[in-house]
């Protein structure tokens, strides 16, 4: 039978059963969504989207998050360019006020910008 080290047996006896969060590389994106890989780089690469972590072979890994954020960019793309989705989808970028739909409503102006 297999020694437990000690971290593994605090993880058991501390209730912490969570798994590892998963990992999706662009090719099961692409199958669970339906976008092309083309697609999925192109979001990336413009900031859409961002890669979780890299894998030691240089394979972008997304989590599970990413699945939302690209719910939100298929609605979103329908009426916004590309510069309008990255303002939307990033609130820092936006005052906190969000409308009925959950989303972001007004860009947030700097003091003097309208001047």
């Amino acid at each position: 039978m297999a020694q437990l080290t000690h971290d593994h047996a605090a993880w058991l006896n501390d209730g912490r059963h969570d798994a590892p969060p998963k990992r999706y590389r662009i090719g099961e994106l692409a199958r669970h969504t339906g976008l092309t890989r083309q697609t999925l780089h192109n979001y990336t690469r413009w900031g859409l989207i961002k890669e979780a972590e890299w894998t030691p072979g240089g394979h972008r890994l997304y989590d599970e998050a990413v699945f939302t954020r690209l719910s939100k960019i298929l609605r979103l793309r329908k009426q916004h360019t590309v510069e309008e989705m990255k303002a939307l989808l990033d609130p820092a970028r936006l005052n906190l006020g969000r409308d009925a739909g959950g989303m972001v409503a007004e860009p947030c102006v700097e003091k003097g910008a309208a001047d």
